[in-house]
């Protein structure tokens, strides 16, 4: 299963994507992280339903510094990625 997730709110220069890397690892997840233009984080996971689900709670509320005000997922296709990766935007 594959999603897509995108968080918006003070979630730039607040380590998002490396504590986002660090979450996925540890939940056995595979995919990216990326910021983008508009100041949201996207990321692409794939992985077991259940540990997407444990993603998505995580990101409600994200890093230390980071304020989320709202967060939304999608499903999107399985691209078979071999690891969990900080993407450079």
């Amino acid at each position: 299963m594959a999603l897509e997730i995108r968080c918006y709110g003070k979630v730039q220069g607040v380590f998002f994507r490396a504590s986002t890397k660090n979450l996925a690892d540890d939940l056995r997840l595979k995919g990216w992280v990326q910021n983008e233009v508009e100041g949201s984080v996207l990321i692409h996971a794939e992985g077991d339903a259940g540990k997407l689900a444990e993603l998505i709670e995580w990101c409600k509320e994200g890093p230390q510094f980071a304020v989320v005000n709202r967060v939304e997922s999608w499903e999107a296709p399985d691209e078979d990625y071999p690891s969990f990766e900080i993407r450079q935007h």
